[in-house]
């Protein structure tokens, strides 16, 4: 196999979210530069909707069918299951602590 041929391939997992199975991927490089330059100015500007957009962000990127989440979804699902799965999806694409797991 090309490594040319590995170009936009997705790896994937399940996670629980809300005591459901839900399926996130791994975060392209480009995803990961855009949701830290979004970390950076959320943290310059310590706005806490500029934390939730990031958050936001993350889910969409990396969850299968988070791209039909509408922003007043979010407000639906509790706050610290957002955050655990917005983690567990950081963590399994390298920019969290105990990454890649």
């Amino acid at each position: 196999m090309n490594s040319k041929d590995l170009v936009g391939k997705r790896v994937s997992k399940e996670v629980k979210f809300l005591g459901e199975n839900v399926r996130i991927f791994k975060l392209s490089v480009n995803q990961v530069m855009q949701i830290q330059e979004m970390a950076k100015a959320a943290e310059a500007a310590a706005d806490e909707q500029d934390n939730l957009a990031v958050l936001r962000h993350v889910v969409r990127s990396a969850v299968e069918g988070g791209t039909d989440l509408a922003d007043e979804d979010f407000v639906h699902f509790p706050m610290d299951e957002l955050s655990k799965l917005s983690t567990e999806i950081l963590r399994f694409s390298g920019i969290a602590p105990d990454s890649g797991k």
